[in-house]
């Protein structure tokens, strides 16, 4: 087994990988060869110095990465995705991987934010206690729980009633600008979030792929933004479930419109254009212990909660890296992934 970073030329050696660990975990999480591409070339991402992959041939075995965020405060929050191929778990792979992560963290972190300490973070899907128990071993401990919700459309679809003054525009490169200003806004106050810079945005809702402006808007109170939605659509993992789903992967308020109806009447316009482009289901993912009560919003709206998973934090000092914990193995046969 060969161990080392990562370069681009591994987009579809990367793309194989995360079809077998999907094809294992059940995640609802697909990347093809376009994905993988255009995660290797995020901002956020120092292929020399952020990843770790194992090689077994042209194989890769396992594989993880370590972006930075777009900003920090107090912290500086960075999660570790990756995953072992399922061929080779129960061999000591994800302690490696999260041991380099612990070890590799704060010389990123303090690279991209002098200063400021980082907080190491893992999601844990429900029914992986392998990657649990491997995650606590190594000290972190579990802080959030979120959950993945679904709706069939179209279905019983509820009407959108804006409160007065407010209307919803589709998104357009004019209202970009007011929609990311919404997004890290009315997020201040979520567990886990940071601000979006242009660059970010771009990277991660405006201008990847898989973004979809034709089913994102804003919400206008005159011609100020106080409420925005995003969607994606991931067309690998849609062609794999046989579904045609759409992915709402933000909503949100201005804090002084909240609880006036602004993000009911956004999801209720998005699930209704949604139905009428043909898509068949729509997913979205909430914090079940966020604020804003989003979590019944989004059950008034049809939505069921079909997956729950764990996050996990670590607070590492910063600048010098902390020494692993020793050689425990994996030997549960769980990857470390997201």
């Amino acid at each position: 087994m060969e161990w080392g970073p990562v370069t681009r030329k591994d987009a579809r050696s990367l793309a194989e990988f995360w079809a077998a660990v999907e094809a294992e975990d059940r995640t609802g999480e697909s990347h093809g060869v376009d994905d993988v591409v255009e995660q290797l070339a995020h901002h956020g991402i120092d292929l020399a110095a952020g990843t770790l992959a194992a090689r077994d041939g042209d194989r890769i075995a396992a594989f993880s990465y370590l972006p930075v965020r777009p900003s920090a405060a107090e912290t500086h929050p960075m999660r570790l995705w990756g995953g072992v191929h399922p061929a080779h778990r129960g061999r000591g792979h994800g302690r490696r991987l999260l041991d380099w992560a612990i070890t590799t963290a704060p010389g990123l972190s303090e690279r991209a934010f002098p200063g400021v300490p980082p907080e190491l973070r893992l999601n844990v899907h429900d029914g992986n206690p392998g990657l649990a128990a491997l995650a606590e071993g190594a000290g972190f401990a579990a802080v959030r729980t979120f959950a993945r919700m679904e709706r069939t459309l179209p279905g019983e679809l509820p009407e959108p009633r804006p409160p007065g003054g407010v209307s919803i525009a589709t998104w357009s490169p004019e209202l970009d600008d007011g929609a990311r200003h919404v997004r890290n806004e009315s997020f201040r106050d979520h567990w886990g979030t940071v601000p979006h810079t242009r660059e970010s945005w771009r990277g991660h809702a405006a201008g990847s792929r898989s973004f979809r402006p034709d089913a994102s808007f804003v919400a206008l109170a005159g011609d100020r933004a106080v409420g925005v939605l995003i969607t994606h659509f991931h067309d690998l993992h849609s062609a794999r479930i046989g579904v045609r789903q759409a992915v709402i992967s933000i909503i949100g308020t201005l804090r002084e419109w909240r609880g006036k109806g602004v993000a009911s009447a956004l999801l209720a316009h998005a699930l209704h254009v949604l139905a009428g482009q043909g898509y068949e289901s729509a997913v979205l993912s909430v914090d079940t212990e966020n604020p804003t009560g989003a979590l019944g919003v989004y059950t008034r709206a049809g939505f069921a909660i079909t997956q729950r998973s764990r996050n996990y934090a670590l607070r590492l000092p910063q600048g010098a890296p902390r020494l692993p914990q020793g050689e425990r193995r994996d030997e549960s046969g769980a990857g470390v992934h997201e």
